[in-house]
């Protein structure tokens, strides 16, 4: 439990920070490669590149991916007709059979039906997931972030010393 929470705090001081929402956005939609592939797998390299090459959010897509995670076992039989009739298409046997043959595609396990099929689904979920992600970024920080930072606890608490402590504190060591 103690993760789970250090988690939900990291996102909300990251909603809170000034990040850019596409940034945010694009590392909670990324999240959903890194959940729906297996751990130790190309598709899971190739989406760690891609973060750490953009300026996608790290933390957003790790916490995406740790929930996403668990999704994906849901979505498992789901995922299962999906990848198995991808790969039993007739059109498609050739590609397939070339793919294995490429050296290291086949670790990417797409000759699994689960994989190919939880694939499918987070390519088809990504860019739905980002722009929904951005607009409720783009939401709570309108409505909730303002709407805190002008109440009177808000303002009190930022005029103490304990405060400025803190955010000198914040700035050197990015707690």
């Amino acid at each position: 439990m103690p993760i789970l929470m250090r988690q939900i705090i990291a996102l909300i001081r990251l909603l809170h920070s000034e990040t850019g929402q596409n940034q945010i956005a694009s590392g909670l939609a990324f999240g959903v490669f890194l959940g729906f592939a297996p751990f130790l797998s190309l598709q899971t390299l190739f989406v760690l590149i891609v973060v750490f090459f953009f300026r996608v959010q790290l933390g957003a897509a790790f916490l995406s991916a740790f929930f996403f995670k668990f999704v994906a076992f849901l979505l498992d039989p789901v995922a299962d007709p999906i990848g198995r009739a991808l790969l039993e298409q007739e059109s498609l046997r050739p590609i397939w059979t070339k793919m294995y043959n490429v050296p290291l595609l086949p670790m990417t396990r797409f000759n699994n039906s689960i994989v190919m099929g939880s694939f499918m689904i987070s390519l088809i979920l990504c860019p739905i997931l980002f722009f929904a992600f951005r607009s409720m970024i783009l939401k709570y920080r309108v409505a909730v972030v303002s709407h805190v930072e002008n109440t009177k606890v808000w303002k009190a608490l930022k005029a103490t010393k304990f405060y400025d402590w803190y955010q000198k504190y914040n700035n050197l060591y990015g707690a």
